[in-house]
Order: structure tokens, then C-alpha cells, then sequence
């Protein structure tokens, strides 16, 4: 029996239609600002109301359209990825780069903190900081950059390990390369490709940990709209309007499926073992 995979799939699947679902997202995300939107809008007639063809996602609880609360749902889940993924990218690849080039103490005592941060799930350990820090988006960066900074660095470690002995390191050694720049120029280039693929997939991870943290209302404030509280005020009214959680929980699924098809893509196309079996 044939197993389906990824790289067999047709194009359109695997690339267009992630593109367009996180075109249409950090579209959304930039634009929404210039958009005439009213996402704190209260109009009582309009409580619990379907969608209908002036509002096509309905109203919530207080009669505020959903549309609109989705689009600046958007930008605080698109700002909350892409900041969190930059700063812990940035702080995990130097970490994770100096502990493999210099070694010795310096690396055993990097992989003890590495240990200690895994002993908690991340998660678990991003809703304790954020209890402890409060509520607001600027905690939950700081909250989900100290739980993601770890992945990146065991990257990059295991990266460095494998190829700081090679020919072209001792090299530049030879010809008196300071660390740093031995570091910068000789090392992290080539260590690029799998972090970026990790950083890929750490925006899908992070839509879902604002996303919860909101929901546990330790992330984004009312009446600021976030996937996470939006998805929270509607459970109490599943029954009689289902609208208030399928619009922010079919967005949030669409867009971390999106995230993760181009991830997987990236992933096969940065592959050189991979690209020459095609060839």
C-alpha cells in the first residue's frame, strides 16, 4: 500500500494554497488599521445574531461583529509571531552557536540550563510566567520568548557540532579568524536553512500559545479582540450561537495548517539529499 506524502501532493496544495491563506493573514494583520472597522461596537439588537448578508459572521454577546473582531484578532496573533519567533531565533542561534564553537564548561553549563527549561513543558511554563508577570501582549512575548528560545539553541548547537571541525573552520583559524568572526561568517550561514525551517513551524506554535494564553484570559485584555478570548466568549454560547467560536476557531485551524504546509515545504526544498534523489 502506497503511503501519501507531502512531496507528492500537488503543488497547489502544498504551496498555493498556504501562501494565500497567510497572504490573506498578515494581509489583514497590516492593513486592518486603514480598514473601517468597529470591533467594540456594542449594539444590543444585534446580540447573538447569525451571520446574514451585511455582517457574513454574525455578532457576539454584546452585539460587536465578528468580522471585524477577527481581522484585529489577526494582527494580534500575527504581531505576537513574528515578534516572539524574531527574538528567539535571534537569542537561540547566538547561544546555541557560541556553546557549540567554544565547548568545554561553557557548554556543558549551557546544556544544563537547555535541561532544566525541558524539565517543564513549555506551555506549562509560559502560562506560570505569564501568571506571574499579568495579563497584556507585551507579557505574552516575553512570556513565550523565554519558552521558545530553547529550541533554537539545541539547533543550532547540534548544527555547530557537526561542522566546526571542518576544512574550511580550521582555515580560517589558521589565518588568525577571531571566534566572532569565525562565528558569523563561517558558521551561521551555514546553519541557516534548518533554523529557518524551525522558525517555520515556531509561528504556528506561538499562534497557538497566544491563542491559549487569551483564552485563559492571561494573554490580550478586553475589550481587545484575540482568536483565544474570542474562542473563550463563545463556549458559553454553543448551543444557541455556534458563530462565536467556528469563525476564531476556523481561522486559528487555517491558519497553523497554512503555516505548517509551507514549513513542510520549506523543510523538502532546503533538502539537498532530497533535491539530488529527484534529479
Amino acid at each position: 500500500m502506497r503511503i501519501f506524502h507531502l512531496s507528492n501532493s500537488p503543488i497547489i496544495f502544498r504551496l498555493g494554497i498556504p501562501l494565500g491563506i497567510l497572504g490573506l493573514w498578515t494581509g489583514l494583520a497590516i492593513l486592518g488599521p486603514l480598514l473601517p472597522l468597529s470591533p467594540n461596537a456594542i449594539t444590543l439588537p444585534n446580540i447573538l445574531l447569525p451571520g446574514n448578508p451585511e455582517e457574513w459572521l454574525g455578532f457576539d454577546d454584546l452585539g460587536r461583529p465578528i468580522a471585524d473582531r477577527l481581522i484585529v484578532g489577526a494582527q494580534t496573533s500575527c504581531f505576537v509571531a513574528f515578534t516572539v519567533v524574531a527574538i528567539s531565533l535571534s537569542i537561540g542561534s547566538l547561544l546555541g552557536t557560541i556553546s557549540g564553537y567554544v565547548g568545554g564548561w561553557t557548554d556543558f553549563a549551557f546544556v544544563r540550563i537547555i535541561d532544566v527549561f525541558l524539565a517543564f513543558p513549555g506551555i506549562l511554563l509560559a502560562i506560570a510566567l505569564a501568571g506571574v508577570m499579568g495579563p497584556g501582549i507585551d507579557n505574552v512575548v516575553i512570556a513565550l520568548s523565554v519558552v521558545g528560545w530553547v529550541g533554537y539553541a539545541r539547533l543550532a548547537r547540534a548544527q555547530v557540532l557537526s561542522i566546526k571541525e571542518r576544512d574550511h573552520v580550521s582555515a580560517a583559524v589558521a589565518i588568525g579568524t577571531g571566534p566572532a568572526g569565525i562565528m558569523m561568517r563561517h558558521l551561521l550561514p551555514l546553519i541557516s536553512a534548518p533554523l529557518i525551517v524551525e522558525a517555520s513551524f515556531g509561528i504556528a506554535g506561538v499562534v497557538i500559545g497566544e491563542a491559549g494564553l487569551s483564552f485563559l484570559g492571561l494573554g490580550v485584555q478586553a475589550p481587545a479582540a484575540s482568536w483565544g478570548s474570542m474562542i473563550r466568549d463563545g463556549t458559553r454560547y454553543m448551543l444557541v450561537a455556534p458563530h462565536m467560536v467556528i469563525a476564531p476557531g476556523l481561522a486559528l485551524m487555517l491558519v497553523v495548517l497554512a503555516v505548517n504546509l509551507l514549513g513542510d515545504w520549506l523543510r523538502d526544498w532546503l533538502d539537498v539529499k532530497l533535491q539530488t534523489r529527484k534529479e
